[in-house]
């Protein structure tokens, strides 16, 4: 289930739990735009607020409304529709950029964080021509993901995972298991270039069975291990 930002930021606040309703299996993921009250005054939207680009200098702080929901210290804007519930997909186009973060955040994470540097996000990052996983801080390496072009990112909400897809193989490269409280909405950060979103897509059952594959793959080093 998806939830506009600012019913699910008000839905958090209030404690609410996650909703025990189980949503029926979509065929599409959520549909978002990038929610422009939540942007770093370094980035700028486009594209109908699908894409954000980084500016060295962005815009002047003091020439944005006072907003509480504006990220203060870091490059990171949040998507504007939050999810509660069931499987979601969707893709993002990079463009010039070499270090840039993508995952999901709880609604409410704190404006002066960045995603992946508390406990509270999950994502994947890339810089200096490799991909890892983060969470508090803490980073682990992801193989078998080259320079992107464009990545998928694959969220099942009842089965606590974000995966990072490999959409020329149609594959799941890497699943990070999350601990989800309550909403979550898409994150993004970057610090150059440009990242465009893609939302509304239709799941494709072969990720649904890649996505078992890679946990087999996974289990299997772990007993190694």
């Amino acid at each position: 289930m998806a939830l506009p930002f600012a019913r699910s930021l008000c839905l958090c606040r209030r404690g609410a739990k996650r909703l025990g309703v189980a949503a029926t299996e979509a065929r599409r993921g959520i549909s978002f735009k990038l929610e422009e009250k939540t942007a770093h005054s370094s980035l700028l939207l486009f594209k109908g607020d699908t894409g954000v680009k980084y500016g060295m200098v962005g815009l002047e702080p003091t020439k944005l409304a006072l907003n509480v929901e504006r990220f203060r210290e870091w490059a990171v804007v949040l998507a504007d529709t939050a999810v509660t519930s069931g499987r979601h997909y969707w893709e993002v186009t990079v463009k010039r950029s070499q270090q840039f973060r993508i995952g999901v955040a709880d609604v409410d994470m704190s404006r002066d964080s960045c995603i992946g540097v508390d406990d509270r996000s999950w994502v994947f990052t890339y810089a200096q021509r490799k991909w890892h996983t983060m969470l508090a801080n803490e980073k682990a390496p992801v193989e078998g993901m080259g320079q992107p072009e464009k990545v998928g990112l694959l969220l099942e909400y009842e089965a606590q995972k974000l995966s990072l897809v490999d959409v020329n193989r149609i594959a799941v490269v890497h699943i990070l298991q999350t601990d989800f409280r309550g909403p979550v909405v898409p994150a993004f950060a970057l610090w150059d270039g440009e990242l465009l979103t893609h939302s509304g897509l239709e799941f494709r059952d072969s990720l649904k069975q890649t996505s078992q594959l890679c946990e087999l793959q996974l289990g299997d080093k772990l007993q190694i291990g």
